[in-house]
């Protein structure tokens, strides 16, 4: 294990299964990465795959979702866990859909409560786009809650993962095409608003970034999408305001090349200065 960090490093990825990620090359990124903390979705796998899958990790939050094969979100962390939740609360539609997961522990920035979430890819007019409205709805309370926790307490929090929607025609190539269909939807859209402007969230990348296009963080395995960098950015590093500006290094970990890919999502990664 590393030497004591004056750091925190977080990395969010969604894996799309880790056994397949694993097979097609993870283990050398998370090697030369080495996070202290790492938020996986689309794990698509039960609890003891997982943890062989992460050796240098032993304190890990996970949570299968019902179907099997699908879903699945994680907290990896080399730091103990000292809370795990899942879900929201009394919410019982999410708790077994493995798409909430957040756990509490001391990190070199502080204490810190993390969020790996999985948000419904959707489709107009499908009941899976009414469940993510339904998600969408619990998170902004959840948001909320965890806003005034970090007000209140000092303990920040970090909400990371597929988020499944572009904010802004920034974060999509193709904009002007997707307007009307899930992942862009205006309804869709007004609740990262409501998360930025009103509950005082950080899009970390968005600021690191600044008003350019991307940086992208998924791309399609089909056609020449990825070659052509016609991608979304749907990962995201939330921050509450005292975590966001510590932030340092942000980084989306885009592969070399199409045959060097082990997911279609690529990483994001940043560090957090003590």
């Amino acid at each position: 294990m590393p030497a004591q960090r004056e750091s925190t490093v977080v990395a969010t990825v969604n894996v799309n299964g880790v056994r397949a990620a694993v097979r097609r090359g993870m283990h050398p990124w998370l090697a030369e990465r080495s996070p202290d903390v790492l938020l996986l979705q689309e794990v698509r796998a039960p609890d003891d795959v997982l943890r062989e899958a992460l050796p240098d990790h032993p304190h890990v939050a996970h949570t299968e979702a019902a179907a099997k094969g699908r879903a699945g979100v994680a907290v990896a962390s080399r730091h103990e866990l000292t809370a795990v939740r899942v879900g929201f609360g009394g919410d019982e539609e999410f708790t077994s859909s493995g798409r909430w997961v957040e756990a509490d522990l001391e990190a070199a920035c502080g204490p810190l409560t993390v969020v790996s979430a999985y948000v419904h890819s959707g489709e107009v007019g499908s009941p899976q786009q009414d469940a993510k409205h339904r998600f969408l709805d619990l998170v902004d309370a959840r948001l909320a809650e965890l806003a005034e926790q970090a007000r209140a307490t000092g303990r920040e929090a970090l909400v990371a993962g597929d988020l499944n929607i572009g904010h802004t025609e920034r974060d999509i190539k193709n904009h002007k095409g997707n307007r009307g269909k899930a992942g862009f939807l205006e309804d869709e859209r007004a609740h990262f608003d409501h998360w930025f402007d009103e509950l005082g969230w950080v899009d970390v990348q968005r600021r690191a970034a600044g008003d350019v296009d991307g940086p992208y963080s998924w791309w399609s395995w089909r056609g020449q999408a990825f070659d052509r960098d016609t991608g979304w950015r749907i990962d995201y590093q939330l921050a509450t305001p005292g975590l966001a500006e510590r932030a340092g290094d942000v980084a989306t970990d885009r592969a070399p090349s199409y045959a060097e890919r082990w997911s279609d999502h690529a990483p994001v990664v940043v560090t957090y200065r003590a």
